[in-house]
This record gives structure tokens, C-alpha cells and sequence, in this order.
């Protein structure tokens, strides 16, 4: 059996996609669900981009996450009631805050690399969990919700069910993974690969290897600052755990889980943890035990992830 064409299998997944809110409750879901799904596997592909496609590792993501929810709730609710405001007040912060950070760790690499995103991820939610007069400390920023969505030609009330939420979510959703397509098939892209693959190699070639890593960072730490400004409109709230470590753990177990060398790899893996944690944790308040053993099985079972099993079944 053939593999189907790329282009087919992508056709198939914006379907599904587009169609997401209509079926999701026939499956046991709901709309809200499916718009996690959305955000988190933007936040998931995010990392990506840096982990699987550069080749460097950030358990610190969360913190560009973070820092978007905070710019989007705290311009809301402080400065002026825009949701679109909102959004490219958080993404600037986020991205802003993954410049400085770059900067001071474009040299190091490994564990050290890794080490010190969790580092400053930290630096961020300490800030954010003591300063209670300006963010709320634990109780995180309420008294906010998000506004409507003046198009000129007709306004779309935000707040009325979730499919007018879900949408929004989608089409930045669209046009983010769109943009990250490109950037991958650029010539930025193809020096990122060479990174990845080797990096004395590239170095040799002529690329300013730490100028790219430090430009992979900050991408990648724009698009999950849009991730975290659109968490933050889901639940009109957010709060310090946005920025915790952990979240950024669960942003790596994606992006394994679903194949993080596969350009929709953590989509799919965000859309399975998203969903199994959601089921699991109605169940029971033990659901972190089975996500983990099931992770643990997939990473050793099938390195590459859940999109490489899909891909190996329909090899010839």
C-alpha cells in the first residue's frame, strides 16, 4: 500500500479541524475541548519548532506561554477592552521576553540549555505568583472576559456558546502553523535542519549558528505566546501555573507523544493528551499516572512518535 499523498492527508486534517465542534459531542466532547486542543497544539508546535526542527531543547516554554496570557488578560482588563489588543499585547511580551532569554543562552547547549529555560521560566512565575498587586499572586487575574469582535461589517460576540471562540482560535491557529510552513521551507528552515543534523558541520559551512538558534528561540517563543494569549481568552482567567515548569513538560510530552520531527507530530500528540486527560481525570484523580504510562510506552516502543506508527502502517 502507497502512502497518501501529503497533500491529501493534509486536506483531511483541516476537515477535521473545521468541522471539530459539530461532532465533538457525538464523541463525548464539547466545543471547548476541541479549542484546547487547538491552543495547546499551537503551544505544542511552538516548541517544536526550536526542539524538533533546530534541534535544541526548552523545558522553559512555558513562560512565553505565560507571559502571552498575562499581556492578553492584563491588557483587557487594565488597559483597554480589546480582545485582538489583547492577543498582540501578549504576543509581544512573550516574544520580547524569548529575546532577552535567547540572548543570554544562545551559547550553551544540552542539558545546560535546558537547565536554564527552566530557570527563567521560574524567574517569570515567581514574579507572577508574589506581585499580588499587580497580578493577583495565586488567585491570578479575574474581573475580564473576552470582548467582541468588531469586523467592521458585523460584530462576532466572542462569549455566546464556544464554536465563535473556536473559530478565532482556528483561523490564528491557520495562520500561524502557515507562517512557521514557511519559515521551515525557507532558507532559515534549511540552516535550522543543518543545525540539528550537525552542528560543527553548519558552523563550518559559514552559518552564525547562534544567531539562528537565538532566531528559532524567538520564534518559537512568539508563536507560543499567541498559545498562551488565546488559553488565557478560553477560560477568562489566568494565573501563575500557566508559567510553571510543568506546563512546559507537558508541552515536550506532546510534541514526543505525537512526533516531534513531523511537522503536525505535536498536534496530534496534544490532541491525544489533551483529550486522554480530560477522559482519565474524570475517572479518577490518579490521570497522571496513565498519561505518563502511556507516554513511556510510545517513547519506547515507537520512538517517532504516534504520527511514525500512522505513517510505518501505510508505508509500502
Amino acid at each position: 500500500m502507497k502512502a497518501p499523498d501529503a497533500r491529501v492527508s493534509t486536506a483531511i486534517l483541516w476537515l477535521v479541524l473545521l468541522t471539530m465542534p459539530f461532532w465533538m459531542g457525538a464523541v463525548g466532547g464539547y466545543t471547548d475541548l476541541a479549542s484546547r486542543v487547538i491552543v495547546l497544539g499551537l503551544a505544542a508546535m511552538a516548541l517544536n519548532f526550536l526542539l524538533g526542527f533546530t534541534g535544541v531543547l526548552s523545558f522553559g516554554h512555558a513562560a512565553y506561554f505565560g507571559l502571552g496570557a498575562y499581556g492578553a488578560a492584563m491588557t483587557i482588563k487594565f488597559i483597554a477592552p480589546s480582545t485582538m489588543l489583547g492577543i498582540v499585547v501578549g504576543v509581544l511580551v512573550g516574544t520580547a521576553a524569548a529575546a532577552v532569554v535567547g540572548a543570554l543562552i544562545r551559547k550553551l547547549r544540552g542539558t545546560y540549555f535546558a537547565m536554564v529555560t527552566i530557570a527563567f521560566a521560574q524567574v517569570f512565575y515567581f514574579i507572577a505568583f508574589r506581585w499580588n498587586s499587580v497580578t493577583g499572586g495565586d488567585d491570578g487575574v479575574t474581573g475580564w472576559h473576552r470582548e467582541p469582535l468588531h469586523l467592521g461589517f458585523t460584530t462576532i460576540d466572542l462569549m455566546q456558546g464556544g464554536k465563535a471562540f473556536y473559530y478565532l482560535a482556528l483561523a490564528l491557529f491557520a495562520l500561524a502553523v502557515g507562517v512557521m510552513a514557511l519559515l521551515l521551507r525557507s532558507p532559515l528552515g534549511r540552516s535550522l535542519i543543518a543545525i540539528r543534523e550537525n552542528e560543527r558541520r553548519a558552523r563550518f559551512l559559514g552559518i552564525p549558528v547562534e544567531f539562528h538558534i537565538w532566531l528559532s528561540f524567538v520564534i518559537s517563543g512568539g508563536f507560543a505566546a499567541l498559545a498562551g494569549t488565546l488559553y488565557a481568552l478560553l477560560s477568562n482567567f489566568t494565573d501563575p501555573r500557566s508559567l510553571h515548569w510543568t506546563l512546559s513538560g507537558n508541552f515536550v510530552i506532546m510534541a514526543v507523544l505525537g512526533g516531534m520531527r513531523s511537522f503536525w507530530g505535536p498536534l496530534v500528540g496534544a490532541a491525544i493528551f489533551v483529550v486522554l486527560q480530560d477522559y482519565v481525570s474524570s475517572h479518577t484523580e490518579n490521570w497522571m499516572s496513565f498519561i505518563g504510562l502511556f507516554f513511556v510506552l510510545v517513547v519506547s516502543f515507537f520512538p517517532r512518535g504516534v504520527l511514525g506508527i500512522l505513517k510505518r502502517k501505510v508505508a509500502p
